[in-house]
This record gives structure tokens, C-alpha cells and sequence, in this order.
């Protein structure tokens, strides 16, 4: 041990005898070392640096002329060979609902953005920063998903566009009421955007009917559609509690009955706003058409 002790002293006392006499480093006498950096060849000098600039012998490459990305050298390319499919028909037309989560909706109801007390549509979800809406972009509402269905506890009257089965069940469950409502793209402007509508000073516009492929969609009262016929839909409630396996509440003996029960007309943008009527947010009034002719238009 001793010995070991020593042979390792005098390493010691050599490597600090070795840092005393090495000047102190510094921007001056910094420098790579040997053989870390080569001179850069220089191209196109001939004898002095290279004949044919590193490009080869002749050809395209050597000139530059290469063809176009995508050239097959004459023959029919791959992206003429390959036919249309019909899937790409219709893209710019298509629907896009964007996808509002029962943990994300449990997530906001928790952080008092939504009053769950009230019921809720897109003016509620937007305006809590629950989703994003662009109508311009083909955005035609939210559709609600079962991710969450584990935690979701709250009891709400919500409206939506789409709605996955497993979704409905869960909302009913906890004792609470879902409808799937279609929105034209100006009124769900409207609805996602209140306040500078109404600054505007225009009458609430009559909302549009659904296209003709999606009137099934929300006749059916398993979707809950807006348009459903109302004595249907306690029956497919029930069958869908027997299908998950749980007890249907009955909302008509809950306190919130009056909140769980409101619903729009079919031609309704806000709850309590009919079509026609023009808010004056300034002077907080509300003003409300009088003649005939717009009072049959509006109701139509």
C-alpha cells in the first residue's frame, strides 16, 4: 500500500510540476491540432487543383443540364400510369367537425369556464376556449367523443353536431340531455361569434335546413337529431341504457328539469333569441320585428 501510495504521489507532483510550467490558456494560444484541419482542394484550376472540378467525365451531370425531378428518361412517369381514384371527388366540399372530448369538457366544467347550469351550444364552447371553430375552413361544428367517458360526472344540456354512441351514453347516464344539431356556415359564424354580429346591427338570421344527405342523420332519434320525432326518443334512451348496462335517470323529477329541457327550433341560432330580432348591445334592448311580411318570413 505504501508503495502503491507512492508511485502515485510522484504522478501527482508530476502532472502539478507539468500544469506550473505550461502557460495559462487563452484566446492567444489557441489553436486545433496537427492534422485536424486540411487545406480545402481547389476546384477547377487544372493542374493546380483538380481538371474536372470534382463533376466526372462528360455527360449531364458534368454539364448541369439534369432533367426535371420526376423524368423517367421517356416513358410514361409514374404519376400518369397510376389512375384517379374517386375518393379525391368532393374534397373541397367535405364537412369537418372538430373533435371536443367528455375529459376535455369535464376539464373545462371543473374550471368554471362552462356553467353547467345553463345549457350549452357553440357560443358556450368557443368562448371557454373549449375548441376552435373556422367556418371558412370547412368547420361545420364539434363532434363529441368517448374519450373520457370514465370521468366525465357532470349533469348538462348540451348541443353538438356529431356525437359518438358511447358519448350520448355517457352524457345520459349522469342524467343529462344531448341533441346533434346541423348549423348552415353563416349561421355558425353567428353562433361562434356573437358579439361583433351583434355590433353590426343586422336581424339574427332564420338557420338553414340540413342537406339532403344529412336529413337522416338527424331524423334519427338514436343520434338524437334536432329534427327527431320528440315521442321517440325516450324510447331509444332506454334501449341504449340497456345496451350499456346502466339506470336512466328521470329527468322530469330533477330539480334542473326546466334547464334540461330547453331546446331550440329548427330554425333558432341562440337559446331565448328568435330569428328577426336585431340586439342592441349599446343600449341594451332588444328590437323586434313588426310587420307581417317579415314575421311570416322568420317563421317559415
Amino acid at each position: 500500500m505504501a508503495a502503491a501510495s507512492g508511485v502515485g504521489g510522484g504522478n501527482r507532483s508530476k502532472a502539478l510540476e507539468l500544469l506550473r510550467t505550461l502557460p495559462r490558456v487563452s484566446l492567444a494560444n489557441l489553436r486545433p491540432n496537427d492534422g485536424a484541419r486540411q487545406r480545402e482542394k481547389r476546384r477547377g484550376r487544372g493542374m493546380h487543383g483538380g481538371r474536372k472540378s470534382g463533376r466526372g467525365h462528360k455527360g449531364q451531370r458534368q454539364r448541369g443540364t439534369r432533367p426535371r425531378l420526376g423524368f423517367e428518361g421517356g416513358q410514361t412517369p409514374f404519376y400518369l400510369v397510376i389512375p384517379k381514384y374517386g375518393y379525391n371527388e368532393g374534397h373541397s366540399l367535405r364537412r369537418q367537425y372538430q373533435p371536443l372530448s367528455l375529459k376535455r369538457l369535464q376539464y373545462l366544467i371543473d374550471l368554471g369556464r362552462v356553467d353547467p347550469t345553463q345549457p350549452l351550444d357553440l357560443t358556450q364552447l368557443v368562448n371557454a376556449r373549449g375548441v376552435t371553430i373556422q367556418p371558412h375552413k370547412r368547420d361545420y361544428g364539434v363532434q363529441l367523443v368517448e374519450e373520457g367517458a370514465d370521468i366525465f360526472a357532470a349533469k348538462i344540456n348540451i348541443e353538438v353536431q356529431m356525437a359518438s354512441e358511447l358519448a350520448i351514453a355517457t352524457v345520459e347516464k349522469n342524467g343529462g340531455v344531448i341533441t346533434t344539431a346541423f348549423y348552415d356556415p353563416r349561421s355558425l359564424d353567428v353562433l361562434c361569434k356573437p358579439v361583433p354580429f351583434f355590433l353590426r346591427g343586422q336581424p339574427i338570421p332564420k338557420r338553414m335546413l340540413p342537406p339532403e344527405d344529412l336529413v337522416r342523420y338527424y331524423t334519427d332519434p338514436m343520434n338524437r337529431g334536432y329534427l327527431a320525432d320528440p315521442s321517440k326518443v325516450p324510447e331509444a334512451r332506454r334501449e341504449l341504457s340497456k345496451k350499456y348496462g346502466y339506470v336512466l335517470p328521470d329527468i322530469r323529477k330533477d330539480e334542473l328539469f326546466q334547464m334540461l329541457s330547453a331546446r331550440k327550433d329548427p330554425r333558432q341560432i341562440f337559446f331565448g333569441l328568435a330569428p328577426g330580432w336585431v340586439v342592441n348591445l349599446s343600449e341594451k334592448k332588444i328590437l323586434k320585428p313588426t310587420d307581417e311580411k317579415l314575421l311570416k318570413y322568420y317563421s317559415s
